[in-house]
């Protein structure tokens, strides 16, 4: 089984920081891209940021220049560090990777953490 654990989520004001962090464990031979999505109540989950396993990556237009994404290929995590946040950007925040063990991909989902920016 594979498992995606996130965590850095929290409160913080507008303007403020934070980091998420994802981590992939169990029967993995190799992760493929790797995401962050989220979902605001009310609303659908929409994709935030995505990086290929080569590094190369791409942001949702309404994070653009804010948010980053970088993963450590050895440690199997994938990180969205967030900057100047804004209320908007409220939501609980889902990691999302395709992993092989064998020859099959499977897309797999983490839990979800809060995201809370306060005006």
């Amino acid at each position: 089984q594979v498992r995606l654990v996130e965590s850095g989520g929290g409160l913080v004001q507008a303007g403020g920081s934070l980091r998420l962090s994802c981590a992939a464990s169990g029967r993995i031979f190799s992760i493929n891209a790797m995401g962050w999505y989220r979902q605001a109540p009310g609303k659908q989950r929409e994709l935030v940021a995505v990086i290929t396993s080569g590094g190369s990556a791409n942001y949702a237009d309404s994070v653009k220049g804010r948010f980053t994404i970088f993963r450590d290929n050895a440690k199997n995590t994938v990180y969205l560090q967030m900057n100047i946040l804004k209320p908007e950007d409220t939501a609980v925040y889902y990691c999302n990777a395709d992993i092989s063990y064998t020859y099959t991909v499977h897309n797999y989902w983490g839990q979800g953490t809060q995201v809370t920016v306060s005006a």
